[in-house]
């Protein structure tokens, strides 16, 4: 996965902690626990709602059981690193069984391909750790092949160490590209390593099955996927923006779960004794039980031991900076997620980019986020997206008023429809806002049925092709109505699918008292539409004016992702038609005026070189291992180019905290300085004025 959709892809661990990952002290492989009759109940269930519910007609067959087959092994060895040719082999008698298995609710194969995978991984990180302290020579002419499939299985332990002697060395080459030192590279890649083998080396037996069972479903559409316990407790979070625990960021350093920092309003902020540097050694569940020792122990493990209802206590064990060993009880409470929610801000445009004195509201929509636990309790205080854009503009108006709006939508991946529709209906009166097309072709028009707006003004949408699902019906409906006008990468991302989630079993087995549920299968069981008419699948909803992206150079769009569905159009809603703040005239004009300040711009000029640069190298299947040909090569490309300066909501955490949600511990600015962002304003600042040149903020 390359960087950008690495940052895209991180979230917050659903726990009352938010987490970063460093380092663990040794690798430890632990077999697999065999399934349990919950997951063959779980197992045959899911496979009866997939064929049941699915938007496409699924049949589960010997079709399905080979791609099934492949798609689980590529998922444990995307790139060909663990498994010989002869492990592939042993298991492909099982090519045309696991669809008669999955009726049984038999998943013994993918137990017995994870159990090899774990000898293969704990083999691999040996030799990993012998690598690590080789002495390569970088003056060699060699090269690696980057792209896996062009790769073929290993035939031998020997090519297999060939394999990765190549890889290690590259990984030495890159940072010695960085100019780190060597004794520092040594111990990096060890932690490296270690890390990797405690995180995948002790899986429980629900893992396993979630991953058997998204392989199978992401064989349908990339989209849907199997729901453990923990996962849904984890979505439902990402959607409510609360959780229960004690308001703590932890993350591991060599073995060690250590206090990042403590949350302000939390449990721990409000007991005052747990302190930043502190090492949680031990967690017990209540007043009187034993302690569980946690060192060594995986991330996700500590989370569940730490996590738990509100009001109920927890007792750490923690080892303090000094050394002393203290035992603190906590009394877990809600804890809100204000850093994932909506922020915004006014931007005074003379400030920023000079000029005239135009004041524009900024609003950053991470994702479309909603309690839909509080909503259906009739909670009058429930978490929503619209409920706070609703705030954000509200505060606008009592800061003295804005002349435009921006919705910063880049990274957005969507989230609930009901608060795309309500998101929108913030700026038009009423009417459609997008088209559903139900699993027997039924089409369904959703609409805004709530009359006025909170913002009739000047709107600018922004997005990126990291943009998708619920941020593509807004931005479509916004570009349908002529209502502002959208702005950044050449198109979002391009899913025009929804995914309903299910409990597995279905709410009436539950009902009936037959079963307790195990998960949820998030299943896309409907295609959504423009209410043009236009399908938003694989093509997005392109730009009225196009700035420099890399990401437009990458492979992040629906179109590139495995099993998507097609393009395609219905006829146009009815009862929607132009609000005329829009038209070919004013786009002309904003692309005009854009255009030439980019070409006069240093920024945009250093960032079109690096993308010329990556162009001319994006199709390459090797890379070389000589390092005088990368110093060349990182010359050329752009040795400072980085997400961040092409889109500062996508800058990357800091070295080693791959899974930190870093931006949840220390809230970025919104909108930050730099020449995108800047380019951005003088967009809007233009839109308002062709709008109106006349126009100021009312104070």
């Amino acid at each position: 996965m390359n960087r950008t959709a690495a940052v895209a892809s991180r979230r917050l661990i659903a726990t009352g902690l938010l987490v970063s990952t460093v380092a663990f002290a040794k690798p430890a492989f632990s077999a697999p626990a065999a399934p349990t009759r919950e997951h063959v109940e779980t197992i045959q269930l899911v496979g009866s709602m997939l064929q049941r519910y699915h938007l496409r007609d699924v049949r589960i067959d010997d079709e399905v059981s080979r791609r099934l087959l492949d798609r689980f092994i590529e998922q444990l060895d995307p790139l060909k690193l663990y498994f010989l040719s002869s492990d592939i082999a042993q298991f492909a008698p099982f090519a045309t069984q696991l669809d008669d298995r999955l009726k049984r609710g038999d998943a013994s194969v993918a137990f017995q391909i994870y159990d090899l995978y774990l000898r293969r991984l704990g083999e691999r990180v040996a030799f990993a750790d012998q690598l690590i302290e080789t002495d390569f020579d970088f003056a060699a002419d060699e090269s690696i092949v980057t792209d896996p499939d062009m790769l073929v299985w290993a035939r031998t332990p020997a090519e297999l160490n060939e394999r990765w002697r190549k890889r290690i060395k590259a990984e030495v080459l890159g940072l010695r590209l960085e100019d780190v030192p060597l004794e520092e590279i040594r111990t990096r890649l060890h932690r490296r390593y270690k890390n990797i083998a405690i995180i995948r080396g002790q899986p429980e037996a629900d893992e396993i099955v979630e991953s058997y069972l998204s392989a199978l479903t992401h064989i349908f559409d990339p989209h849907s996927s199997f729901l453990s316990k923990s996962t849904l407790e984890e979505f439902r979070i990402s959607m409510e923006l609360s959780l229960e625990g004690i308001g703590a960021a932890l993350r591991f350093v060599d073995g060690k779960t250590v206090v990042q920092e403590i949350i302000a309003g939390g449990a721990a902020d409000a007991d005052g004794r747990l302190a930043v540097g502190d090492t949680i050694i031990g967690v017990a569940q209540s007043d009187d039980a034993e302690f569980t020792d946690v060192v060594e122990m995986p991330l996700s493990k500590v989370v569940k031991l730490i996590r738990g209802k509100s009001g109920s206590v927890v007792r750490l064990q923690v080892e303090k900076k000094a050394g002393d060993i203290a035992e603190y009880g906590l009394t877990r409470q809600t804890i809100e997620l204000k850093s994932s929610a909506v922020s915004g801000r006014v931007i005074e445009t003379n400030e920023r980019v000079g000029g005239g004195a135009i004041r524009v509201g900024v609003i950053n929509i991470p994702s479309f986020y909603r309690d839909f636990r509080g909503a259906q309790a009739n909670s009058p205080d429930f978490k929503s997206t619209s409920r706070d854009v609703r705030k954000a503009l509200a505060e606008f108006e009592a800061d003295g008023g804005v002349d435009a709006v921006l919705i910063d939508l880049r990274g957005n991946g969507g989230g609930a429809l009901a608060e795309a529709i309500e998101v929108t209906g913030l700026f038009i009166d009423r009417g459609p806002v997008v088209q559903v097309k139900e699993q027997d072709g039924t089409i369904k028009s959703h609409a805004d049925r709530d009359p006025g707006v909170a913002w009739g003004g000047p709107l600018v949408v922004v997005t990126n092709r990291l943009s998708a699902s619920a941020s593509e019906i807004f931005a479509g409906a916004i570009r349908d109505y002529d209502r502002g006008i959208i702005v950044g990468d050449e198109s979002t991302h391009g899913k025009g699918t929804v995914q309903n989630v299910l409990s597995v079993p279905p709410q009436l087995l539950r009902f009936l008292g037959q079963r307790n549920e195990r998960g949820a299968l998030k299943l896309t069981i409907q295609q959504f539409y423009r209410v043009n008419g236009d399908s938003t699948q694989n093509r997005g909803v392109p730009s009225d004016v196009v700035l420099p992206s890399l990401l437009d150079h990458l492979e992040l769009g629906e179109e590139y992702l495995d099993n998507a569905l097609e393009f395609d159009q219905i006829p146009a809603a009815r009862g929607y038609g132009s609000l005329g703040l829009v038209n070919e005239q004013v786009i002309a004009k904003l692309r005009a005026s854009s255009a030439g300040r980019i070409r006069a711009d240093e920024g945009f000029g250093e960032l079109s070189d690096a993308i010329a640069a990556y162009e001319e190298r994006k199709d390459r299947v090797e890379t070389s291992l000589n390092e005088a040909v990368r110093r060349a090569e990182r010359e050329a490309l752009g040795e400072e180019l980085d997400e961040a300066d092409i889109d500062p909501s996508l800058a990357e955490p800091e070295e080693g905290a791959e899974e930190a949600e870093s931006d949840d511990i220390a809230e970025p600015e919104i909108f930050a300085a730099g020449y995108y962002n800047d380019e951005l304003v003088r967009i809007t600042v233009d839109y308002v004025e062709l709008l109106n040149p006349a126009t100021t903020a009312s104070r």
